[in-house]
């Protein structure tokens, strides 16, 4: 069966399920929203009591990815997900469940070739390009203030 490019586009569109992307935008939108409102109760919250704003953001981060690893390890977070879309998985809250995920999978396998192998599938390249980005990025930075 030879198809030319054009009649392939149109089986693809035709059989390719229809985004709903005003909701879905909408969806993501409100519930990315909630998690920074959330996000900054707590930390007014902590400032509130005491803690200076760099402590209270820390300990929200933190709060957070602790929270996003439970509900991973209790397999909610998923479900969370497919309701609130990117709006769970771009914050932080989607690099920890990267992290938790890989690693409760393949745990059968032991700690080191299945827990610590498997932990970084997902988040290895973001962390080895982040760094390297950060490195080169510091570089160019400090030799333009030489200049």
């Amino acid at each position: 069966m030879n198809l030319t490019a054009k009649e392939y586009e149109s089986l693809v569109a035709k059989a390719a399920p229809k985004s709903k992307l005003g909701i879905n935008c909408t969806k993501a939108f409100i519930s990315g929203g909630a998690v920074c409102a959330l996000g900054e109760v707590g930390s007014q919250w902590l400032m509130n009591r005491g803690m200076d704003q760099t402590e209270a953001l820390g300990l929200v981060s933190i709060g957070y990815v602790l929270l996003a690893a439970i509900l991973t390890g209790l397999n909610v977070f998923d479900d969370i997900t497919k309701f609130a879309l990117a709006g769970a998985l771009v914050p932080i809250t989607g690099f920890s469940n990267s992290m938790v995920a890989p690693a409760l999978e393949f745990k059968s396998e032991g700690y080191v070739a299945g827990l610590g192998a498997k932990m970084f599938t997902i988040a290895g390249p973001v962390l080895v390009f982040g760094v390297s980005a950060s490195v080169v990025y510091g570089i160019i930075l400090y030799l333009f203030n030489l200049i």
